[in-house]
Formats: structure tokens, C-alpha cells, sequence
């Protein structure tokens, strides 16, 4: 029987690779680097053998999609943000048993999802930047799953989530299941970009985030779970947070009564808020 040993809300902002390279923003996002560093060290503690990402930065316009190919191997650019992350090599190995059955169990409940071993099929940054800092030596095997859901309904990403406990209780081995997105993701005007790296496009969102970070320390997950749908569209949460009902609706949605830990506090990016998250598992919550 398999064993979820690890769950939580990562950032992926595209300055953590800037962060590391010379210029006037190197070490920026150190902190942020340093909470992915601490994740995947638990993840190593705790005897995982793959780590699910949620990804905000695979967008899909139909179904949902498990990139689980034998190997991944490239050199990524940011079509969108070119001038933060240019020819950034990467290589892990997939894990196309556990994809298959996360698609198994997800056609159970109803849910369209694919399975795909599609060489040509390249990981997006979502999941590219967190396991740079996590998993550089491939320690873990990779599954991406699309979280950029354009047309996709709340109630079918819980259900996923809970396809998700279901499949790995089924896997021999053990897994980690990060959702890799934003909370609020309004990103600051072009205009204003330079001086807005470390700051938000909105009071508003700021506000909100901190509703939201004190709501989850405190295990009020029923409140947060009901306001969800609405702090997605007035906070333009990152792929309308699908990412962050796939992580709940793997834990239990409003039932979860995990007190989060923050192992990097929220910090602004570019306009947006951003966390490292770990989400206490039932047994140690």
C-alpha cells in the first residue's frame, strides 16, 4: 500500500532563477530557494520516491493532463519572461506507472483526465523551477499534472484530488503532492514592473492573502474552503487555483484540520503573493 508522506503550496516565481544568476537581483528570492531546499529535504527524510506537482503554468483547454513519460530531459526558456529564465537545463525521471493510475482512478469518479508518455511533451516552469531546488540530482521521480484549467469546474479538481489519494494508496511507494501556484496573481502593469518586484499590484489582494495565510495557520479550512471560489476570480488566483481544490480535495477539502506551517513566509513577486506551504498530513496534524 503507498503512502502520501508530503503535501503543500509551493511557489515557482520565475525570480527564484534570477535570483541565482549576477545582476542587481541576485539572491532576491533567496528565501523562497531556501524553502523549496527545506521541502525536498523533508521529502528525502520522509523515504519519497515521486513528487506530483500541480502545475499552474501547463494551461489546458480540455480535460485534464498527467505528463508521466519515462524521462525528461531539456533546456527551458520562458517564452513569457525570457529575460528570467533562459536555457535552463533540466532532466528527471517520470514515473508513468503512478500516471496511469492517477487516470484510472479519475475516469472512475467521472473525471475526463490523460495519462500521456509523449516524449515531446516538455514540462512547463511550474514544475521545472521547484524541482530545480528539490530533486537536481533526480533523486525523485517527477509526474506534472495541468493546474491552468481554462474551462474546468471546481467540483471535478477536488474530485482529482481525491483520484489522486486514491491512486498513490495504491502505488507501492511513497509520494509527495506539491500544488505550485500563487495565491492572489495580479500581476503589476509593465510600467511599473522594475520597482514592483517586490511589492503588490493591489492592497486589496495583500489584504487578502493575509486573510488567507492566518485562515490556513489556523486549520479554518471550512471558511476558506466556502470563500475559495470567489478569492480565485477577485484575487485572479494563478490558473483560477485549481492547483490549491486538486491539494484539498486530496486532503479532505473542508474536513482538513491540518495547522500549516509556513516554511516560507508570503512574500510579494512581481505583484503577486506567494508562499512555501507544508500542509500537515491527518496523522500529524
Amino acid at each position: 500500500m503507498g503512502k502520501l508522506a508530503l503535501a503543500a503550496k509551493i511557489t515557482h516565481v520565475p525570480s527564484m532563477y534570477l535570483s541565482e544568476l549576477p545582476g542587481k537581483h541576485q539572491g532576491c528570492r533567496q528565501a523562497a530557494i531556501d524553502g523549496h531546499k527545506e521541502i525536498g529535504a523533508r521529502c528525502r527524510e520522509l523515504g519519497v520516491d515521486t513528487i506530483i506537482v500541480f502545475d499552474t503554468h501547463w494551461l489546458v483547454n480540455s480535460a485534464y493532463h498527467i505528463n508521466c513519460t519515462e524521462h525528461f530531459k531539456g533546456v527551458y526558456t520562458s517564452n513569457e519572461l525570457p529575460h528570467f529564465i533562459r536555457d535552463m537545463t533540466y532532466e528527471y525521471d517520470g514515473n508513468p506507472q503512478l500516471g496511469h493510475l492517477i487516470a484510472d482512478e479519475a475516469c472512475t469518479l467521472g473525471v475526463r483526465a490523460k495519462a500521456h508518455e509523449i516524449p515531446s511533451l516538455e514540462l512547463e516552469y511550474g514544475t521545472l523551477v521547484p524541482m530545480r531546488y528539490m530533486n537536481s540530482d533526480r533523486h525523485f521521480k517527477v509526474v506534472s499534472i495541468s493546474a491552468f484549467c481554462t474551462v474546468h469546474d471546481f467540483a471535478d479538481s477536488r474530485r482529482l484530488g481525491e483520484a489522486i489519494k486514491t491512486a498513490i494508496e495504491k502505488y507501492d511507494g511513497t509520494v509527495a503532492v506539491l500544488a505550485s501556484g500563487s495565491l492572489s496573481h495580479r500581476f503589476i502593469d509593465d510600467q511599473r514592473a522594475e520597482q514592483g518586484m517586490n511589492s503588490y499590484t493591489r492592497e486589496f489582494d495583500h489584504q487578502m492573502d493575509e486573510r488567507v495565510v492566518k485562515l490556513w495557520a489556523e486549520g479554518r479550512f471550512p471558511e476558506f474552503c466556502e470563500m475559495l471560489p470567489e478569492y480565485a476570480n477577485y484575487c485572479f488566483g494563478e490558473g483560477n487555483m485549481h492547483d490549491t481544490v486538486m491539494l484539498l480535495g486530496l486532503l479532505g477539502w473542508d474536513k482538513y484540520q491540518g495547522q500549516v506551517e509556513f516554511v516560507t513566509p508570503l512574500f510579494a513577486s512581481s505583484g503577486t503573493g506567494q508562499v512555501n506551504a507544508v500542509f500537515p498530513l491527518p496523522a500529524e496534524a
